[in-house]
């Protein structure tokens, strides 16, 4: 990767001259199935600009309350976008299509109207679950029948398509909108991508801009991003297997069950452990191993490509060892 990026033929992205990004974005926007892409330096972003694309200022978006877009991206749908949002209730990763469509709100009268839904994919808070397949066709035809947009965060949808054999291009029709990831699992140091039709992508570059993401000689990022989409989705299986060791090795613990690790991430859930999420982050950073405190009672394990078997190994006897 890095050699591609030392490599990388490189241009004025701001005047849409880097050949290293026009390739990364054509590539990206058909392997969903979509006639344009734009690079963004963050997941954020390409979150931030995806919505101002699907929902006009002062007008509502709908997603689940731990949305990535509505808990980690402060508050930025309202502070740039003027984007109301109004949330249902989230039950790790589950989508149900008639919880949100009762809460749509046509225009008219004095309620702020619905514009467009948002759900994830795969779901961070979620502990890296699925959304099934049908359920995102029931909320594609939700979103038909009610005249609203759909977008996906879609950081870690390559785990969803490695996971389920689910095509990429088979979720994107799904979307009018969709931002995807190239360091979540992919290995590329930075970037994201929002990926919809070329009108919608050319609106973007404004955004983008305005937003102060426009960027001179991104080609050498970019080359890490065409790198990581050749060579490393298929890889994301063996993260898969190593999230599921470690939850099987952690279960005569009580703080996980192994049949809900779906993808990359390992939720604990530590109310009857000895240690709380703090302690347990601080007690393990002792003995070398990294993990996320994700609530008072609650620490997440991620599984990426720089961890080995041993790595794996030793995480599971640390973690046994404090939590017993």
């Amino acid at each position: 990767m890095r050699a591609a990026m030392a490599d990388a033929p490189v241009g004025d992205d701001v005047f849409d001259e880097d050949p290293s990004l026009h390739e990364l974005q054509s590539h990206a926007a058909a392997l969903f199935g979509h006639e344009a892409a734009l690079f963004t330096p963050s997941g954020c972003m390409a979150n931030q600009i995806a919505l101002q694309l699907v929902v006009p200022r002062a007008e509502e978006l709908l997603c689940d309350a731990d949305a990535h877009v509505v808990t980690y991206e402060m508050g930025a749908a309202a502070a740039y976008g003027g984007i109301s949002t109004r949330t249902w209730p989230a039950v790790g990763g589950a989508l149900d299509p008639a919880v949100v469509a009762a809460m749509i709100r046509p225009p008219g009268g004095y309620t702020v109207a619905t514009r467009a839904i948002a759900v994830e994919q795969t779901h961070n808070r979620g502990g890296g679950t699925i959304i099934p397949l049908p359920a995102l066709r029931d909320l594609r035809t939700v979103c038909d029948d009610a005249g609203l947009l759909l977008h996906c965060d879609g950081a870690r949808i390559w785990h969803a398509h490695v996971a389920t054999g689910v095509p990429l291009a088979e979720y994107g029709r799904l979307f009018d909108t969709l931002s995807v990831c190239l360091s979540k699992g992919l290995g590329a140091p930075v970037g994201s991508l929002v990926i919809g039709s070329a009108a919608r992508i050319a609106e973007a570059r404004l955004i983008r801009k305005r937003l102060g993401g426009g960027m001179r000689q991104a080609g050498i990022l970019a080359a890490a991003g065409l790198h990581a989409l050749r060579h490393h989705i298929g890889r994301l299986a063996d993260d898969h297997g190593k999230a599921r060791h470690l939850a099987a090795s952690l279960a005569p613990a009580g703080v996980v069950d192994p049949a809900r690790v779906e993808t990359n991430i390992v939720l604990l859930d530590l109310r009857d452990a000895p240690l709380d999420a703090a302690q347990l982050t601080a007690a393990a950073r002792e003995h070398g191993v990294l993990v996320s405190a994700f609530g008072p009672r609650t620490v997440r394990l991620t599984t990426h490509m720089d961890l080995t078997d041993d790595d794996v190994a030793t995480t599971a006897a640390v973690l046994t060892k404090l939590l017993t």
